[in-house]
């Protein structure tokens, strides 16, 4: 078995939960309220930036120059392609593109991004692609299922594109890149890595959830 079908197996219980948050199916509705979907995505833009410098530590762990060729198109695909989708969003919401970064993260992305850069900087370049993955991979799930579960819902539904941007044939391919790569990196290792890139993926998948929660809390 490959080391990612393992983890989502692993994870599944959790990734489901996704599908049912109310953040999601809010979105999928087309209902979500259009000042949380605002503050998400300021939240995620922010989160985005901290993404790519994780990204940008692979690339300085990896020694083989394909590796580094991913890690460099990871962070331009970041810093370009996906904060597009934002930008739009947030320019028609009347977010001032330029200000964005004056925004403090909130607790429970600083918590997640702190974990992500915590383990590119004091693991190696295996448990740097398994802290990625949960982000990459399960937006691209969460999508796929929106995609298909809300059809009929989406013609005029303010979150499509969103829906759209995330279940594309572009984005899936990035998704499948990055399992790929953790496949390749992962092929010999032991069971004691297992286990501890298991508990990785899993708390990833976890601080997914968390940062679903902190977008649908009450606006304060």
């Amino acid at each position: 078995m490959l080391l990612t079908d393992y983890l989502f197996n692993e994870s599944k219980k959790i990734w489901d939960e996704y599908l049912k948050h109310p953040f999601i199916v809010e979105m999928g509705k087309g209902t979500l309220d259009k000042e949380k979907f605002r503050n998400y995505l300021v939240q995620d833009y922010l989160y985005l930036l901290d993404y790519a410098k994780v990204y940008a530590m692979g690339l300085i762990k990896s020694d083989d120059v394909n590796h580094m060729k991913f890690f460099k198109d990871s962070v331009n695909g970041i810093m370009e392609d996906e904060s597009a989708t934002h930008i739009a969003y947030l320019k028609e919401l009347g977010e001032d593109i330029k200000t964005l970064q004056r925004h403090k993260l909130k607790l429970e992305n600083e918590n997640y991004t702190n974990f992500m850069k915590s383990v590119a900087l004091t693991g190696d370049i295996q448990d740097l692609i398994i802290a990625v993955l949960p982000c990459a991979w399960s937006y691209y799930y969460i999508a796929k299922e929106m995609k298909e579960i809300y059809k009929d819902n989406l013609e005029n539904n303010y979150y499509a594109a969103w829906i759209d941007s995330y279940s594309c044939e572009e984005y899936r391919m990035c998704a499948k890149e990055n399992i790929d790569l953790a496949n390749e990196l992962c092929v010999n290792i032991d069971d004691n890595k297992k286990e501890k890139l298991k508990e990785i993926f899993i708390k990833g998948s976890l601080y997914e959830m968390e940062f679903w929660q902190m977008a649908y809390k009450e606006i304060k």
